[in-house]
């Protein structure tokens, strides 16, 4: 099996560029056929994998790309497409599977939607059905796996839910959010994608595939504040609230497209659970079992290496590739993140300026605005926070771990780069970066973020009250710092600032 060749479509997707590593890592040989290669050029596994461009909607593209597959995977969908978003999935079907069947394909793995058993499904849960049955019908032995809701960061559904529970201290919702729902963690989806390529050749058919909690969509939000450090929500379910009116809402609350949320949104309508468990048979269940819904979230959110310890703001491999965020993921998806950058050029040398930021806290204070300072830290006292009266351990150098007044050393790249972690009592999770880097004139460049994750609507209203000193105690500070390295040297320099937000 190791040496097989498999065609991943959907490769820029959410499933399919966490799905392509982990085929690598099981030694397949990969060829992605996608219609802009270069969404791909960040990617970490680029350079291991045969680049096809092309199209579903073209034949010849599509004959290309199947020569020589042993497997091939159809994680395309058009939920979102404007204009006949079923006739263009259904043309795509047909196309790979007449593709597929001319090459000697020897198994599809399609990933579709969980879906009860009726005649009134949404468009977007009738179109997923019949690509399964256009596959299923197209003489290649089709595996067409049947997911509900996805739990991962970057996954529409869940990104649905992390906003809106972020965001709302109080839900109205349809009524809805009482139907009951089965989610899956996005690792045992790619757990079950990699094995469906080794299934028996005689296996034509669907499989439905599920977490092992089944919930009621409320419970899957108050689930979610919980792991996020939230209040559970008051949910007051509305009959009013029609889908359309619902996606209205989504759309004005969330950064997530109108276009998506519809769909999303008239999928809901109906309970998706799982109504059978004939994978088993064919597939042993992952080591450790299915992952629950609370460690799912928990995998989402960035909150276990191992055990129970946070992760930083920056990316880190957290239990596997598929926790990891992706260059082409939405820039919807995600946490998010605020961020106020500064930077100004210094005629000081790096090492001078590097001593200024190593020896920053304390006795030297914060070289900007020193009462704003002295005020927050009291705030913090008064609520029970550190304040600024930890000062630190070495008046000169710092350390991993050192307490920084009301900081804390995360990281130092002694000479480069110094991570502070906020531990005042703020309604989110806060860093601040400094950093020196060398410049051609023998000077420095010197580099000052702040960053803040929120934490539900709080944190957002802290950061937009706080924003008009940020001018003023940021700008300071990245002043400041490069005069006191600078000492008796001058030249013109110019702070640069770039507020903005991203997600990552």
């Amino acid at each position: 099996m190791t040496s097989r060749r498999v065609l991943v479509t959907g490769a820029t997707g959410y499933i399919g560029g966490r799905l392509v590593p982990l085929l690598l890592e099981a030694g397949f040989t990969v060829r992605v056929l996608v219609r802009s290669p270069q969404k791909l050029t960040d990617v970490p596994w680029a350079g291991q994998v045969e680049i096809v461009r092309g199209d579903l909607a073209d034949p010849g593209s599509l004959r290309e790309a199947c020569a020589d597959v042993d497997v091939l995977y159809y994680l395309v969908h058009s939920m979102g497409a404007r204009g006949d978003f079923e006739a263009t999935e259904r043309t795509a079907a047909e196309n790979v599977a007449a593709a597929a069947a001319a090459a000697g394909v020897s198994r599809i793995v399609y990933l579709g939607g969980l879906h009860p058993d009726t005649d009134t499904l949404s468009p977007h849960l009738r179109s997923r059905a019949e690509v399964g049955r256009i596959l299923l019908a197209s003489g290649v032995p089709t595996a067409a796996l049947q997911a509900g809701v996805v739990i991962g960061s970057g996954s529409t559904s869940f990104e649905m839910i992390r906003h809106l529970t972020d965001v709302l201290p109080y839900m109205p919702a349809p009524k809805w959010v009482r139907n009951r729902i089965q989610p899956i963690a996005v690792r045992d989806v790619l757990y079950y994608l990699v094995a469906a390529a080794g299934l028996p050749a005689d296996v034509n058919r669907t499989f439905d595939i599920g977490g092992p909690d089944v919930l009621r969509y409320g419970q899957m939000m108050n689930g979610y504040a919980l792991e996020a450090g939230l209040r559970q929500r008051p949910i007051a379910a509305l009959p009013v609230l029609t889908p359309w009116l619902a996606s209205q809402w989504v759309n004005l609350v969330t950064p997530i497209p109108r276009n998506l949320a519809i769909p999303i949104i008239a999928s809901l309508q109906y309970d998706c659970v799982v109504g059978e468990r004939d994978i088993d048979t064919y597939i042993p269940r992952p080591e450790g079992g299915l992952t629950g819904y609370r460690r799912a979230v928990r995998l989402a959110l960035g909150r276990m290496q191992g055990g129970e310890v946070e992760t930083s703001w920056r990316n880190a491999s957290i239990e596997g590739a598929s926790s990891n965020p992706l260059p082409s993921d939405p820039d919807w998806a995600g946490h998010l993140v605020y961020t106020d950058l500064r930077q100004k050029r210094t005629p000081a040398k790096p090492e001078a300026l590097w001593r200024v930021i190593e020896g920053i806290g304390g006795e030297n204070g914060w070289y900007s605005f020193p009462l704003a300072w002295a005020v927050r830290g009291w705030m913090d006292k008064v609520v029970g926070g550190v304040g600024l009266r930890r000062g630190r351990r070495d008046p000169d150098r710092l350390h991993t771990g050192d307490a920084l007044d009301f900081w804390r050393v995360e990281r130092i790249d002694r000479g480069r780069f110094l991570r502070l972690r906020a531990e005042m009592r703020v309604p989110g999770r806060a860093w601040l970066e400094l950093s020196v880097e060398p410049t051609d004139d023998g000077g420095a460049l010197y580099r000052q973020r702040a960053i803040f994750f929120p934490r539900g609507l709080g944190g957002r209203l802290y950061w937009w009250s706080i924003l008009p000193f940020h001018g003023i105690i940021f700008s300071g500070m990245a002043n400041r710092i490069t005069e006191e390295a600078a000492a008796e040297e001058s030249g013109p320099a110019e702070v640069t600032p770039e507020l903005g937000q991203r997600r990552r």
